[in-house]
Formats: structure tokens, C-alpha cells, sequence
């Protein structure tokens, strides 16, 4: 008979876990896809990558989509090497999971068109203005017409495929 290591003898690997881990990794997945979908753009890593994360945020919960957008960024991001640099690519990542625990705080709060409109500021027009002091006012200027695009198509998206399946047992 084989013992269990004493370290893990607390670790307990729920269902809920194995499923929340799974449907994130699947998310995972598809902003890998929507990754290789850009817009086209300055600074080459405005894609289609972190529409699953905003659904995610809305169907599944807050962190999950949290972690399925900033990695979406970061897969987005490798795909054209990190133009911005690794730890701009990582403040970018932190801004877009901040992003999405306020798109499904204010969809519970307010409801779901709010949520769509909070969403587009946010990572259109705020996330361009907190590149000032990386890339300059005229830097985020340049960018903030095709990161508005490039929101507002992932943050739709996103809302119309959880609006679709709310009520199904999809989620």
C-alpha cells in the first residue's frame, strides 16, 4: 500500500475545482485563438483574444474571467513578441483583469448594457490613457482609436454569446 505524502493529506481536489479549471482552460484556449485575430493597429497586439475572458467574467465569475482575460493579453501579446516589452505586456494583463471583475460587478449590479458601456471605457479609453506615461499623450492618442474598436467588438461579442446562453444550463 502506497502512503499519501503528509503535505497533501489536506489538499482536497473537488468536482467544482476540476470543472472551474477545465472551463477556464478552455477559455484559455479560445483567447489563444481569438489571439491570432487582430486588429490591425500601432502597436500590433489589439486581437480578438480577450472577448472569452469578458464572457468568462460574466458566466462563470470574476476571477475566472479575470485570469482567462490577462493571460488572453499575454498569448496575444507573444504572438507578435511583446512589442511594449514584457512588463508592460504584464501591467496591460493586471488592467484587463481589473476590467473584467468590474464588467461583472456592474452587469450583477446594473444590469447588462451598463456593464457592455463600462466595459468599452475601460479598455478602450482608460487602458489608453495609462499608457501616457509609458508611451507619451500623443502614444495613447495614437492608440486609442483602435483599442476603442477592438474593445468594444470583444466586449460585445461577449455580451451577446452570454445573453444567448444565460438561461441554458450551458453555464
Amino acid at each position: 500500500m502506497s502512503q499519501i505524502n503528509p503535505e497533501f493529506k489536506d489538499v482536497k481536489l473537488s468536482a467544482w475545482n476540476v470543472r472551474r479549471l477545465s472551463i477556464m482552460a478552455v477559455f484559455i484556449a479560445l483567447s489563444a485563438v481569438g489571439a491570432l485575430i487582430k486588429i490591425p493597429s500601432p502597436v500590433g497586439t489589439i486581437g480578438m483574444d480577450s472577448a472569452p475572458g469578458f464572457f468568462s467574467a460574466l458566466a462563470f465569475g470574476g476571477s475566472e474571467g479575470a485570469v482567462v482575460i490577462s493571460l488572453g493579453h499575454l498569448l496575444s501579446s507573444a504572438v507578435v513578441g511583446f512589442p511594449l516589452t514584457i512588463p508592460v505586456h504584464l501591467y496591460i494583463a493586471f488592467q484587463m483583469a481589473l476590467w473584467a471583475l468590474v464588467y461583472r460587478w456592474v452587469n450583477k449590479t446594473l444590469g447588462l448594457i451598463p456593464a457592455v458601456i463600462a466595459g468599452i471605457i475601460l479598455n478602450g479609453v482608460v487602458s489608453s490613457f495609462a499608457m501616457v506615461p509609458i508611451m507619451g499623450m500623443g502614444g495613447a492618442l495614437g492608440v486609442l482609436p483602435f483599442l476603442v474598436v477592438g474593445s468594444a467588438l470583444n466586449v460585445i461579442i461577449s455580451a451577446i454569446v452570454y445573453k444567448a446562453i444565460k438561461g441554458s444550463r450551458l453555464i
